[in-house]
């Protein structure tokens, strides 16, 4: 099995943090925001990683190199000349990842989330997708679940998208637009109720402010 992790974004509302430094090099405890999401996947059995770039690339690609230091094998698609969204970024990445389904992670999330390689997909199903509990600053929610059905409420949605999932490549089929976002893709697969999902309660964070990032570093030090 193969995964991807997201890593072309800008980073914006880090502010100054990410001046120099892309998001995924943030540093939580010993090791970066992308190092941890890394060493999951690979602490899962999955060792062929795929990841997009962008803003300041060069610096991710020249700190993680080829990934054997972390025990993996990284394949870099850089969109430095042209950033593609979310969505784009995968279709882009799908002749690395193949024609089965794959782990796609974002990342700017800390999670304790264990992810299980040996995840199957039902055949009329087009992925799974790991929820959590709303957090404040999407306090609306994304999806919600009925055992383990992803649909979308009209009123209120009971839960957020962990940036976690496993999906299939049949997701990017008839699929004509190079440059498009994830997000509205899962919205229409999962009112055509193509999608599965499990609610995790562990610990998640989107890391994508600094008082995100600040609340991250006075959690690990309570616990040192």
């Amino acid at each position: 099995m193969k995964a991807m992790i997201l890593a072309a974004g800008r980073g914006s509302r880090m502010g100054d943090l990410t001046n120099d430094i892309p998001k995924p090099l943030t540093k939580i405890g010993k090791l970066t925001l992308i190092e941890h999401n890394i060493l999951r996947l690979k602490n899962s059995g999955i060792y062929e990683i795929c990841i997009n770039v962008s803003y300041l690339g060069n610096k991710i690609k020249e700190y993680l190199k080829s990934g054997n230091h972390l025990g993996v094998n990284i394949h870099y698609l850089d969109e430095t000349k042209q950033m593609l969204g979310t969505g784009g970024g995968i279709l882009n990445a799908l002749n690395f990842l193949g024609d089965d389904p794959f782990w796609l992670v974002n990342a700017d999330l800390y999670s304790d989330y264990e992810i299980p390689n040996k995840k199957k997909l039902e055949p009329s199903l087009e992925g799974h997708l790991i929820l959590v509990p709303n957090p404040p600053h999407n306090s609306d929610g994304d999806f919600c679940l009925e055992g383990d059905n992803v649909y979308l409420s009209h009123e209120k949605n009971f839960y957020t998208y962990s940036g976690i999932s496993l999906l299939s490549p049949k997701l990017f089929r008839n699929i004509r637009k190079k440059i498009f976002s994830l997000e509205p893709l899962l919205e229409s697969k999962a009112d055509d109720r193509c999608l599965s999902g499990e609610f995790y309660d562990g610990f998640w964070l989107d890391v994508g402010t600094k008082e995100r990032l600040n609340f991250i570093h006075q959690k690990i030090n309570n616990h040192v």
